[in-house]
């Protein structure tokens, strides 16, 4: 039985010895991919660069929103909120004129 326990014991030992090189190298594939990051961006116009700005909460007297997008997303939610406003203003106006 003692003979069993330890050819059990070595064959386990001998597994993870096995095993152990193939988990360092995962760890030194995981450290490249870290070194092979992108560089961060740091000109303020282009259309990758993000930008955060705080709106205030309606209803709330002192909290705030923090939205972060980047160039290229701020002018399109720009285009929608004027394209949103003008077609509102231009229903009220057909509106009030379809009444008379």
């Amino acid at each position: 039985m003692k003979i069993l326990v330890q050819s059990l014991l070595i064959g386990a030992l001998a597994t993870t010895a096995l095993n152990a090189p193939s988990a360092i190298a995962a760890d030194s594939d995981k450290s490249e991919a870290k070194a092979k990051k992108p560089k961060k961006i740091t000109d303020r116009r282009h259309p990758d660069y993000v930008r955060c700005r705080s709106e205030p909460v309606i209803g709330s007297l002192t909290k705030k929103k923090r939205i972060c997008m980047t160039n290229a997303e701020w002018v399109e939610y720009t285009r929608n909120g004027s394209r949103d406003a003008n077609q509102f203003v231009e229903d009220m106006q057909t509106g009030i004129s379809g009444n008379n």
